[in-house]
């Protein structure tokens, strides 16, 4: 999601991960207990030379898994735009496929090389890089909104450019390295000197870490099952519910839970399995957060601007105008995400620059990684000295960076203005010479507070190349600028995870980095066809209130047009609301650091309100049930609940997910539904039946 699905939502796997780092396991000597470091448990398996852990069995397990990963990200992207993390899932899903093929092939005696927690980090590593393409390539954001789908529904005249599976295939290649080249030189810094923490590649260590015990192969087997029920069932509920899906606004996607008058104004359940699943994942304050600008919206501001048609805009105007209803629902909605994504850009960017200034000078600022008392400093000397020693043996020479860096760079300032004739080349060599700093501050920033900022630097290219630019080109200028800056900054802070991750299974960093590459390279590939699949096969995919509306596309484009044409670009007195939800952003997220940890967890975050604003809130209804099932599940079981809930939720979500292929290659066939289920009230019914009957 553009600014919550990149920030990988912390999740209790059912790993105890205190335990972990601070031992793992207990062992006796001559009666005595004592811990073990993590180190000493894998003491006497070897560690594969870096060659060795990229193997042919592991990329093919993740190209499988990309395809996979990268239709429930795009399903998500072109829906509510809300994104979970996946690690985990994917974690999960090629230890228990690697698992089982280097059994079967152990039990006849052809197993050559057994299956290592540095290749498990190889899989995980390529099949996230890989799907994330799927997000910071823009199909539900920037990239769609350059088409002349959303330019019609904006409203303006900055031009378009209709998506094409060569040129988007082109332009991914073209941008998506230059992250992982910038950051490559700074790895020991970030990871050894400053020991930045990467909470979610920490998180993740853990997680495959604890796969290669025995008591964690077990657990994880029982996990897998899970996970394999929950997405045969959802898998089959979309196939059920594409049944009665034959017309508009018909079937149980369109179901009036509360009411007719409720489901006018968007509050209805959907019976989404998807994000049900999103829901057990995603932090109870996000689903809340949702529910509430959800009702504030569409509840309460909608409803009373919709009376003041005729005063505050022509009454005649339809509801998708943008200098009508949907101008202010969509520039609400933008003033609430810039003003939550200014305070965080300048929270962390402060953060980074004094932890900066106080790790030059010496002094322990910054959270460390595996910080403990003294009394377990001799264990934890050990793990860290072992873990050093092999994250150093295989370097990356600096001037292979600086020559990768250079090399993609100059490609990429000839290549695009070739393909974008709206983006001078003096517009891209401007943002690359900057890329690099902002790609250390994004991955600093990250290793920080778990926070990535893509999209923020994304939003800041937009304003800075469009205003530039001006009204000749500048609205699509500042969309690709977008697109150039999203794709350096977020695949930079993903490989910093990374490396993370390798340090504390380690995994060497030259793995890490091929195995990034070879992800990006399959995600440059999968992920324009993927979307292209389902660009073709849903006709209405991008427009307001189809299935696959792709909410953000319009939102960019109108941050693009308001960066070209300023406060003109705004319906007549929306402006104000916008000053309005803009400082209330700023205040809330003001309020939330002031009450601390505790206190400041209750309170909701503007970002994710934000989302319903344009949508409705009927996603938001579907991920509390999700949140409601999970908190119940705790107070009955807390210990299965923690051990089991990702991977019902995983479950639920991949089945959804995987559905929409054999959907999307049903409706490119011409194959429709049979039926129309339609849930109206009798008297609904009878006026259309009297209105179908007088036309006949």
């Amino acid at each position: 999601m553009d600014g919550l699905g990149r920030d990988e939502d912390k999740v209790d796997n059912g790993f105890n991960h205190e335990e972990e780092e601070h031992g793992g396991r207990k062992s006796s000597n001559n009666g005595a207990e004592y811990e073990m470091s993590v180190e000493q448990i894998f003491e006497n398996r070897e560690v594969p030379p870096w060659k060795k852990q990229l193997t042919m069995r592991a990329f093919a397990v993740s190209f499988v898994l990309s395809i996979l990963f990268t239709f429930i990200v795009m399903k998500l992207n072109l829906t509510t735009g809300i994104i979970p993390s996946l690690n985990v899932s994917a974690g999960l899903l090629g230890f228990f496929f690697v698992k089982t093929w280097t059994k079967l092939l152990s039990k006849s005696g052809l197993l050559r090389q057994p299956f290592t927690r540095q290749e498990n980090t190889v899989i995980q590593t390529c099949v996230v890089a890989s799907s994330g393409i799927a997000f910071s390539g823009g199909f539900g954001s920037y990239l769609f909104g350059m088409s002349e789908r959303v330019a019609k529904q904006s409203g303006d005249n900055g031009g378009f450019k209709n998506p094409s599976l060569g040129w988007i295939i082109g332009f991914l290649f073209v941008v998506s390295f230059l992250g992982l080249f910038s950051v490559v030189p700074l790895r020991k810094i970030m990871i050894i000197d400053f020991k930045l923490t990467y909470p979610s590649g920490t998180a993740t260590a853990h997680l495959i870490n604890s796969f290669h015990t025995p008591q964690g192969a077990k657990l994880a087997r029982k996990q897998v099952k899970t996970l394999g029920k929950f997405f045969s069932f959802s898998f089959l509920w979309g196939f059920f519910q594409w049944f009665y899906t034959a017309g508009d606004r018909c079937g149980f996607i369109s179901f009036p839970t509360f009411g007719l008058k409720a489901y006018e104004n968007m509050f209805f359940f959907d019976f989404s399995a998807t994000y049900v699943g999103v829901g057990m994942i995603c932090p109870y304050i996000i689903n809340i957060s949702v529910l509430l600008g959800g009702i504030l919206s569409w509840g309460l501001m909608w409803p009373l601007i919709e009376n003041r048609k005729g005063d505050w805009f022509n009454a005649d105007l339809p509801k998708k105008n943008m200098h009508g209803l949907q101008g202010y629902q969509v520039f609400i909605a933008i003033a609430l995400i810039l003003g939550d994504g200014l305070y965080n850009f300048v929270k962390v960017f402060t953060r980074t620059l004094t932890g900066l200034f106080y790790q030059f000078r010496g002094q322990q600022s910054l959270p460390v990684a595996n910080q403990h008392s003294s009394d377990t400093s001799d264990k934890l000397s050990y793990d860290d000295q072992r873990r050093i020693q092999l994250f150093l043996k295989d370097q990356i020479p600096t001037w292979f960076s600086v020559a990768g860096y250079v090399t993609i760079a100059t490609i990429s300032t000839i290549v695009l203005p070739f393909i974008f004739p709206e983006l001078k080349w003096y517009y891209v060599l401007v943002i690359y010479i900057f890329a690099p700093t902002l790609a250390f501050c994004n991955a600093y920033g990250t290793g920080l507070t778990d926070w990535s900022l893509a999209s923020t630097y994304g939003k800041l290219a937009i304003f800075t190349i469009g205003a530039w630019a001006g009204p000749n080109g500048g609205v699509l200028a500042g969309l690709i600028a977008c697109g150039v800056m999203m794709n350096i900054v977020a695949t930079a802070s993903d490989l910093m995870q990374d490396f993370k991750t390798g340090y504390l299974t380690l995994a060497s960093p030259r793995s890490m980095f091929v195995s990034q590459v070879i992800g990006t390279a399959m995600g440059c590939i999968v992920s324009p066809c993927v979307f292209w699949l389902f660009y073709n096969a849903f006709d209405d995919l991008g427009l307001p209130g189809s299935q696959y509306a792709a909410p953000f596309g319009i939102v960019y484009r109108n941050m693009s047009v308001l960066g070209v044409q300023g406060f003109s670009a705004l319906p007549k007195d929306c402006l104000l609301l916008c000053y309005v939800f803009f400082g209330a952003a700023i205040l809330i997220n003001s309020i939330k650091d002031m009450l601390g940890k505790k206190w400041g967890s209750y309170i909701p975050l503007p970002m994710a309100m934000a989302i319903p604003f344009y949508l409705g809130p009927y996603f938001a209804i579907d991920m509390c049930v999700g949140s409601l099932i999970l908190f119940v599940w705790e107070k009955l079981n807390k210990e299965k609940a923690a051990a089991f809930a990702p991977a019902v939720a995983s479950g639920l979500i991949c089945g959804d997910g995987i559905w929409t292929l054999p959907s999307s290659i049903l409706a490119l066939a011409g194959v429709q539904p049979p039926i129309c289920m339609k849930f109206l009230s009798r008297a609904t019914n009878t006026r259309v039946d009297n209105f179908l009957n007088s036309k006949s």
